[in-house]
């Protein structure tokens, strides 16, 4: 058979392809804007006709359409979410389900970069469904915007449905699947999710001008999500010779490659291109990726590995935390006695960056939180620690920034109290005198 004629074997309809998928499976969907649409409304039909019960959705990173489909709070108790990392989507599950005895989710607590081998080697996959982008005529589609486990995933569960959509971005680098390698095939052209980001505040400015100026020429980025990485990079328009090893590739990298910033000729692995694990952006941002060869798209336990990332000089990488305490250790992930997200691959570019030659790991928060009246410098956590006190490198807040590398106990409390807003420092220091 061709490969069109493989393609035209396999098309078939979103119920269809989930129709043999039996309960108590366990399932893995594709992440953020690889998520299937069209599958997932199917999957959705067949739990509220009472055709489907006792499925492990496993995941990371859940966006909208889920939310309106698998993940609908009425649907709990067919569909159990095993998630990753929390978005809004679970932080509301979490809400709808309190007071009523029921565990709206089993969060799996897990380093990105270790969910590949989790998902293949612990879960034992029965399906993966995904979004990817056409087949071209040689029989390869790509994973788009989303390889992170997704690649692993596709090739160790015992069945591969994917949903092909032309609006998804045909992605460079370890990105390929072949139509041999694949079960059923539905197609659905819906638009992309986009993410935007909000204003910036001004505390979150100042915080990204103090970043932005810790940034040389010939650095190699890695920057997290959010309005502060944005901003961040909107300063860095006139350095040279930038590249980028990140986990997320984001509107505001690119435009660091459009405007020439960002060249990848200092790094020393994947040299001229830009490697990311995942991308989400708007629909301009999705061309820009499309049929790039600048961009490098690789699995997750490749980009997060601290070995390799690494072996990049220069390596500067900006997260941010929800907490930090007074020995350097930081809580990314806990809020107000809640799981709010996931450790994600924060302490993967924190190991890798610091252990890069002059290399900065940078973790920035603003110094308060809820309007002002708590403060995020803290003497202890009210969480799990997501960055070990030995790993954290800088700590930044509006107040300036801390080097904690090489200072003692003693040290690195008084120089994150000088981080803290003014109105909370006696406080703290009272806690260690």
């Amino acid at each position: 058979m061709t490969f069109k004629e493989q393609y035209a074997a396999k098309l078939t309809s979103a119920a269809k392809a989930v129709s043999d998928i039996p309960s108590g499976s366990h399932i893995a969907m594709g992440m953020a804007v690889a998520e299937p649409p069209a599958l997932l409304s199917a999957l959705a039909a067949r739990a509220e006709a009472g055709d489907l019960s006792d499925l492990k959705l496993w995941y990371f990173h859940s966006m909208a359409h889920a939310g309106k489909t698998v993940l609908r709070p009425d649907l709990v108790a067919h569909v159990r979410p095993h998630c990753m990392f929390l978005s809004s989507i679970e932080r509301a599950l979490l809400k709808d389900a309190s007071g009523k005895g029921i565990p709206p989710d089993e969060f799996v607590p897990v380093a990105f970069s270790d969910s590949p081998q989790l998902l293949r080697d612990k879960v034992l996959l029965d399906s993966f469904i995904t979004t990817v982008s056409p087949m071209d005529r040689h029989g390869w589609f790509t994973f788009g915007t989303s390889n992170d486990y997704s690649s692993t995933a596709a090739r160790s569960a015992k069945s591969l449905i994917v949903e092909v959509n032309e609006n998804m971005p045909r992605v460079f680098g370890e990105s390929l699947l072949h139509i041999s390698e694949v079960d059923a095939i539905v197609e659905n052209n819906a638009p992309l999710a986009e993410e935007t980001c909000p204003p910036i505040s001004a505390e979150e400015q100042m915080i990204a001008s103090i970043i932005a100026d810790m940034i040389d020429d010939r650095a190699c980025l890695q920057m997290g999500i959010g309005t502060l990485p944005s901003a961040v990079c909107a300063l860095l328009e006139d350095r040279k010779d930038l590249g980028i090893h990140t986990e997320l590739m984001t509107p505001a990298l690119a435009r660091l490659a459009e405007c020439g910033a960002v060249t990848n000729q200092a790094k020393t692995t994947y040299h001229g291109r830009s490697v990311f694990t995942f991308a989400m952006g708007d629909r301009a941002f999705y061309d820009f990726l499309d049929d790039n060869p600048a961009m490098h798209s690789a699995p997750v336990d490749i980009v997060n590995d601290p070995r390799h990332i690494s072996k990049n000089d220069n390596v500067v990488s900006v997260n941010a935390t929800l907490q930090v305490n007074l020995g350097g250790a930081c809580n990314s992930e806990h809020l107000m006695g809640r799981q709010y997200s996931g450790a994600g691959g924060q302490l993967d570019f924190v190991r890798g960056a610091t252990a890069s030659k002059r290399g900065k790991s940078i973790i920035a928060c603003r110094s308060t939180a809820k309007n002002g009246t708590v403060s995020r410098i803290v003497p202890t956590l009210d969480g799990p620690v997501t960055t070990p006190r030995n790993d954290t490198h800088i700590v930044v807040t509006e107040f300036g920034f801390a080097d904690l590398k090489g200072k003692s106990l003693t040290q690195r409390a008084e120089a994150l109290i000088e981080l803290a807003h003014p109105k909370f420092r006696a406080q703290l220091a009272d806690t260690i005198r």
